[in-house]
């Protein structure tokens, strides 16, 4: 705690709570963050071309209630306007059928549509009321007239549902025929909890994004960290996904980096006290000339700028991955170093060695037979919780962000 505030007084700068309706960020830069803390969110990407009259019902799991709950809606990687004319939140029954009574529309200053410009991320109002922990939100959208490139988050490992036109009112699923796997434009939810209440972010690739848990279950390792969290005696509570399947550190690709990324997935989340890092096999097994030192760098980085603004940064060592087609001993040789660096090198506020439980006690190149997902990299059901209850809760509780 005393290398944290120490290394935050040496800041330059923190960021300021803002509870402005809307940010005017690049894809690289971070919204303003509005008072309250994240209850969920899911990364965002550059995602496929748009289509005009199309309407989005997407399914999320809160991770902590709380009252006026806020949406943020995004056009990161759009390249021209969006104009969203109706967004409704309601809760989930079965399917895309919505709780009756629980559909309500959502406002933005005070209107019932909002353009979001290319590049931008928008801000709901406050819907009134209390949005209940770990529950299914549903948050139908509309655009009349996206086209260019759509913003989204495509692996959700979690059913959503869209249809032509817009029926974003309706509680009944008649007209949400068609089925997606995907999130689109939607890239967080917020609510107001206790004034003492925090949340961390998970920022990582695709085990954090949940690739090889069972779909529709909420079974990813930070799914099952917030079941912990809910009742642990510990004031973080909200827990944020920013995962994307084949993240780097280092270089954009399937997603902009984690340092690219980091001010607006991670950085701008409201109630933010930790980021848990957890990334980098992808630029191991990429082979692309990715030293330790290289990844070494960049987690430093990361480090720096997070504790710049006031946030705690707990670390997990890089897990196993022998039998993967990737897999080599020179890609073996730089994981062994990383992980030496992330356990040893007193840089994180914490650390939690993925490594040791994820690996077999027979050969601890390769991921252990009872967590494998089936691809000798990705854990199943078991080893995401095996992970998730590895953590130290304390340590996510480091403290309050700096004023």
């Amino acid at each position: 705690m005393k290398a944290r505030l120490a290394r935050a007084a040496r800041a330059v700068a923190v960021l300021l709570l803002s509870s402005a309706c809307q940010s005017t960020a690049t894809p690289g830069e971070a919204p303003e963050v509005p008072a309250g803390v994240v209850t969920w969110a899911a990364s965002a990407d550059r995602f496929g071309e748009a289509a005009a009259d199309r309407g989005y019902r997407l399914v999320v799991h809160t991770s902590v209630g709380g009252h006026d709950a806020r949406i943020r809606l995004s056009n990161a990687f759009g390249d021209r306007p969006v104009t969203f004319d109706s967004v409704y939140a309601g809760l989930q029954k079965q399917g895309a059928e919505l709780v009756r009574g629980s559909n309500r529309r959502l406002s933005f200053g005070g209107a019932r549509s909002v353009t979001v410009p290319a590049g931008q991320t928008v801000l709901s109002d406050p819907l009134p009321g209390r949005l209940p922990t770990a529950v299914n939100l549903v948050i139908s959208i509309h655009t009349p007239d996206a086209a260019g490139p759509a913003t989204g988050h495509w692996m959700a490992m979690q059913m959503s549902y869209a249809t032509r036109g817009d029926h974003t009112a309706e509680e009944s699923a008649a007209n949400w025929t068609e089925t997606t796997g995907s999130w689109f434009y939607l890239d967080a939810v917020s609510v107001r909890a206790g004034a003492d209440i925090g949340a961390v972010v998970a920022l990582g690739d695709s085990v954090t994004d949940g690739w090889q848990s069972t779909s529709d279950q909420n079974r990813r390792w930070p799914d099952y960290l917030a079941r912990r969290l809910r009742q642990a005696d510990t004031t973080v509570k909200g827990v944020a996904n920013e995962g994307i399947s084949g993240n780097k550190v280092l270089a954009d690709g399937a997603g902009q980096s984690a340092l690219n990324r980091l001010d607006r997935d991670v950085l701008s989340q409201p109630g933010l006290r930790t980021v848990f890092l957890f990334e980098g096999v992808n630029d191991i097994k990429a082979h692309t000339g990715v030293t330790a030192d290289d990844l070494i760098d960049g987690y430093r980085e990361i480090v720096d700028r997070a504790h710049t603004a006031g946030k705690c940064v707990a670390a997990a060592t890089v897990g196993p991955f022998k039998g993967w087609s990737e897999w080599d001993p020179e890609a073996e040789a730089v994981r062994r170093d990383v992980n030496e660096f992330i356990r040893t090198s007193g840089e994180f506020d914490s650390v939690t060695d993925f490594d040791r439980i994820l690996r077999s006690p027979y050969d601890h190149e390769r991921i252990h037979p009872t967590f494998d997902g089936g691809d000798h990299l990705h854990p199943n059901d078991k080893g995401m919780q095996a992970m998730a209850d590895a953590v130290d809760l304390k340590s996510l509780d480091c403290g309050d962000p700096l004023p």
